[in-house]
């Protein structure tokens, strides 16, 4: 259902273009009763995303990473964060860009990869649509030591954990990262239950 005929942009103005972008739009829009509503709204465009969680069916385990993260950190986790890979496109289509930052985190040459989802992670403000992917391992796709891209300022530690392990960790508040708690919980349902492991 397109909403288009509902928007009325009359005012952009650019606040930031550093790192990102950061607009705000003046725009009205037509309320359910028909009537129109002037209203402002500020959107950070960091660019379209992907993620993925790689998982062992036989040894019933899955790669996460840890890493620093400032706006967690500002917001009172004084601590790493706990995540599943991920990575800006940067250009590339979602598959072309999660191989690649698979093997920059984690040191893992990844084969077949299955998006099982996609979603909007803050729609309130951020504009970005995040893609989720799902990718079987084994000991021998091992292809480095990961640990991501000195000049993009990452220094990741992969860690391997079962997958009770990892819901475990949700449950007591050591993983907080909301796309990786969406991909555990996928798994726990279509990857690692008695229903999946028949199939």
């Amino acid at each position: 259902m397109s909403i288009a005929h509902r928007v009325r942009v009359e005012d952009v103005t650019l606040l930031s273009d550093d790192w990102f972008v950061l607009k705000k739009t003046v725009l009205s829009y037509q309320r359910g009763d028909g009537s129109w509503q002037r209203m402002a709204r500020e959107t950070y465009d960091r660019g379209n995303g992907a993620t993925i969680l790689l998982y062992d069916p036989e040894r019933r385990t899955v790669i996460l990473v840890r890493q620093f993260r400032y706006p967690a950190f500002v917001n009172g986790h004084d601590d790493f964060l706990i995540e599943t890979p991920a990575g800006l496109l940067d250009q590339a289509s979602p598959e072309e860009r999660i191989r690649a930052e698979t093997e920059e985190e984690t040191g893992i040459r990844v084969r077949d990869v299955r998006e099982v989802f996609d979603a909007f992670m803050s729609p309130g403000s951020v504009t970005e649509r995040l893609h989720f992917f799902v990718a079987r391992y084994e000991a021998g796709d091992r292809a480095s030591e990961g640990g991501g891209l000195l000049e993009e300022g990452e220094d990741i530690d992969v860690l391997e954990l079962t997958i009770e392990e990892a819901m475990g960790l949700i449950a007591a508040g050591a993983i907080r990262d909301g796309k990786t708690i969406m991909l555990l919980q996928y798994a726990a349902l279509n990857l690692f239950s008695a229903t999946a492991q028949a199939a």
